[in-house]
């Protein structure tokens, strides 16, 4: 797999501390890209699932995996593998790409499925310079989605992802 860097203890790219991965290579080049650096497919270095995988275990405080990029999808058979990793270890995982959902159901890039399959939250679309905002929850721009994937390939239609509320679990007194 081809990767440009990860970040062990990231609070930016979902919910928790995460474990994000920089996938190399992207063919999207949105302009005022953060990460212009992850565009060529051939820069970055090479490293294994299994490396990637005993990185990911390294702190137990992590809550999830983030793939991002690059672009994620052009590896999506190597990211899938990391990311059953992930799930199997009881970790959420979130991938940011520049595809919509539709043009990754619609077979267009190889593999999608099954790394759609091992996503938790996809944050879709490509970034746009003239959306870009700060308020947008994980996201860089505001055409962004945040898309529950395991509930949008039940209903066959997208379903946002929704915040948990932090403060659910805590009972509250009648009054």
């Amino acid at each position: 797999m081809r990767i440009a860097n990860t970040v062990s203890d990231s609070i930016v790219d979902g919910p928790g501390l995460r474990f994000t991965v920089f996938t190399q290579g992207c063919p999207h080049r949105c302009p005022g890209c953060h990460n212009p650096g992850t565009h060529d497919p051939a820069g970055g270095r090479e490293v294994s699932v299994a490396e990637l995988a005993a990185e990911l275990s390294g702190n137990p405080l992590t809550d999830g995996l983030t793939l991002s990029g690059g672009e994620p999808f052009c590896q999506a058979a190597e990211c899938a593998a990391l990311a059953r990793i992930a799930r199997e270890r009881g970790l959420n995982v979130w991938a940011y790409t520049g595809y919509t959902y539709k043009r990754l159901l619609a077979g267009e890039v190889p593999d999608a499925l099954a790394l759609l399959e091992q996503v938790d939250v996809l944050v879709d679309g490509p970034f746009v310079e003239a959306e870009k905002s700060y308020a947008a929850l994980f996201r860089g721009s505001a055409n962004q989605r945040l898309i529950d994937v395991p509930k949008s390939l039940a209903a066959g239609a997208v379903v946002l992802w929704e915040r948990p509320d932090p403060l659910a679990h805590f009972t509250r007194p009648e009054s």
